[in-house]
């Protein structure tokens, strides 16, 4: 029993500290505002950096999920047409199901690699691989 004990510790010790990290996952909502015929997601750089992901890849997603064009101006993203805060904040879920939320073990410590042409969720805790879509 205590061979075991000491394995497990040790197996803990090499974990990465954000694993043992009991706060929960949270993304800040975003705080839009629309001026004529365009919508501006005000907080769209905090909102990147929370999910740790490039901003970039972010907003690819919300165009081709909302239909519309738009790009980023420093901390803001400007997107063509009027979008309520609340069909974007469905959209900011989804990209979070898809694109951050472990497929096996449902934790947040994931980031995106590439493997030949492919894209690949890895977790950080687990070490599950899953294949993701392409935007």
């Amino acid at each position: 029993m205590s061979d075991y004990q000491e394995l497990l510790d040790r197996a803990i010790e090499q974990l990465p500290p954000q694993i043992l990290d009991t706060k929960r996952f949270s993304v800040p909502k975003a705080y839009s505002l629309i001026q004529g015929n365009r919508t501006i997601i005000q907080n769209f750089g905090e909102i990147a950096a929370a999910m740790n992901r490039d901003p970039q890849h972010i907003l690819k997603f919300l165009l081709r999920e909302m239909g519309t064009a738009g790009n980023i101006e420093g901390n803001r993203a400007i997107m063509q047409g009027k979008f309520t805060h609340y069909l974007i904040n469905d959209r900011m879920e989804d990209y979070v199901k898809r694109f951050i939320m472990c497929h096996e073990c449902n934790g947040p410590d994931t980031r995106i690699i590439r493997e030949d042409r492919i894209f690949i969720l890895k977790c950080e805790a687990c070490g599950a691989k899953a294949p993701l879509k392409t935007i």
